[in-house]
């Protein structure tokens, strides 16, 4: 969809799409960045990210409460545990009050602090949907991957969740876990699912690992090519194979001056196939093309299918990430309508763009640097929202006219490798060419 289109959506007598309306209709809230555990995965351990610890205040929820009557979900968590606010209760209780019968409050967790009488409290208050991190099943996995946690504690806070919701008549109380997928703990998915199934959990939310240093980048499990590039590649190969020729040899006979006749043939199918790509719009980076490691990415795929086996074995909710990268793009923030809100009050437009911080998620090191479009220390949450620069953000992403620097052969270039991003190669302001939320790899709770 073209900026064009997307503006010619919101017509008298039409339902204008979430992202154009005159409010959000979800709203991320950090309540604080404090956390109890010290997980690799997190962005809280980046280098030189300087991430400000502090919690949420009355004074800037209020800020918010404008916007509750027309919200469809209020999610109280950032990069902090949010069971350490002492007021996290109250924040519930006041958004049930003024939000719609079908709106909905949850919030992610480590689940280490969650007692049975706080676990009461936050369902008579109104929790609907809670989530758990568990990235392992085995205790001692649990413990590499989280730092200072048990999977003990998860057991505790499954079944005190399962007696809050039958001691106040709650049926309705969604629990659900998120695991981050990596090398370490992939084999361990589907066994996973079946043990939180079997404790009355009734979501899964899957997500590949977000690299904050080059040491972890080695744990993520997927391939940055697109999908539609590998497919491309896989039916250009098959061609070559079937004349008789090997395409991966290209590199080695690229510049090779006297060529055979074989290695010219290589050299006019790589060029053919490059063309056919440009035609279609498919960026090529042929070096991540050529040493992409099939055997990983088919285990992936068979780990999926045992996890999508065991979900409807239990009846669990599923949410898988990609193997690869969606060529094309959608950004769920955008698209639902999403602001996302600091601790501090500082408004953003997803999480991709919410913090300060440094990663590998496109195998090379990458500055992302906030962007935020007004704080409600100033205004509330609507003039936020409707101010003429978030308005251009999201008119802008729901173009998908940004680069595609996962994919790009070029990359990191000059435009996104930098301490201060301006603008990339397609002249767009906004830094989601080199996002892989968009391209369905990260989920959380949404």
């Amino acid at each position: 969809m073209t900026v064009n289109q997307a503006a010619t959506l919101e017509t008298p007598g039409s339902a204008s799409p979430p992202a154009l309306r005159e409010y959000p209709s979800k709203l991320f809230v950090e309540t604080t960045t404090r956390c109890n555990l010290n997980c690799f995965m997190c962005v809280k351990q980046t280098q030189r990210g300087g991430l400000a610890e502090g919690d949420l205040s009355m004074q800037t929820f209020e800020a918010m409460e404008e916007a509750f009557p027309t919200l469809d979900a209020l999610i109280l968590n950032g990069i902090g545990e949010p069971l350490l606010h002492p007021k996290l209760e109250e924040f519930i209780r006041r958004a049930k009050r003024l939000m719609p019968a079908q709106g909905w409050v949850g919030f992610q967790s480590n689940g280490a602090l969650l007692s049975k009488a706080r676990a009461l409290a936050l369902v008579e208050e109104g929790l609907d949907r809670i989530s758990l991190s568990m990235d392992a099943v085995s205790a001692d996995t649990f413990r590499k991957v989280r730092e200072g946690g048990e999977l003990a504690g998860i057991d505790a806070a499954l079944q005190a969740l399962s007696e809050a919701g039958e001691k106040s008549g709650r049926a309705d109380l969604q629990v659900g876990v998120e695991f981050v997928l990596m090398a370490d703990n992939l084999h361990e998915l589907p066994a996973a699912l079946a043990w939180a199934a079997k404790r009355g959990v009734t979501f899964a939310i899957v997500s590949h690992l977000l690299p904050y240093d080059e040491r972890h980048a080695q744990q993520a499990v997927y391939d940055t090519c697109s999908d539609a590039a590998l497919e491309l590649f896989e039916t250009w190969k098959k061609r070559a194979e079937a004349e008789g020729v090997d395409l991966l040899r290209y590199f080695r006979v690229l510049w090779t001056y006297a060529k055979s006749p074989q290695e010219k043939q290589i050299v006019k199918l790589v060029e053919a196939m490059k063309a056919e790509a440009d035609q279609k719009g498919i960026y090529l980076d042929l070096r991540k093309l050529f040493a992409i490691d099939h055997r990983r990415r088919e285990a992936v795929s068979a780990v999926f299918e045992e996890a999508r086996r065991v979900a409807q074995e239990t009846g669990l909710d599923l949410r898988l990430p990609e193997v690869v990268p969606k060529e094309d793009r959608r950004c769920d923030f955008v698209e639902d309508g999403g602001a996302f809100v600091s601790w501090d009050g500082g408004v953003h437009p997803c999480y991709f763009l919410w913090h300060r911080y440094n990663c590998f998620a496109n195998g090379w090191e990458q500055f992302v640097r906030p962007k935020e479009f007004g704080n409600l220390r100033d205004k509330g949450i609507l003039d936020v929202w409707k101010g003429k620069d978030f308005a251009a953000f999201r008119q802008s992403v729901l173009g998908y006219d940004h680069s595609h620097c996962s994919s790009c052969s070029v990359a990191p270039c000059d435009y996104v490798q930098t301490e201060a991003f301006e603008q990339d190669c397609h002249v767009k302001a906004q830094p989601c060419g080199s996002c892989l939320w968009c391209k369905g790899l990260f989920q959380c709770l949404r």
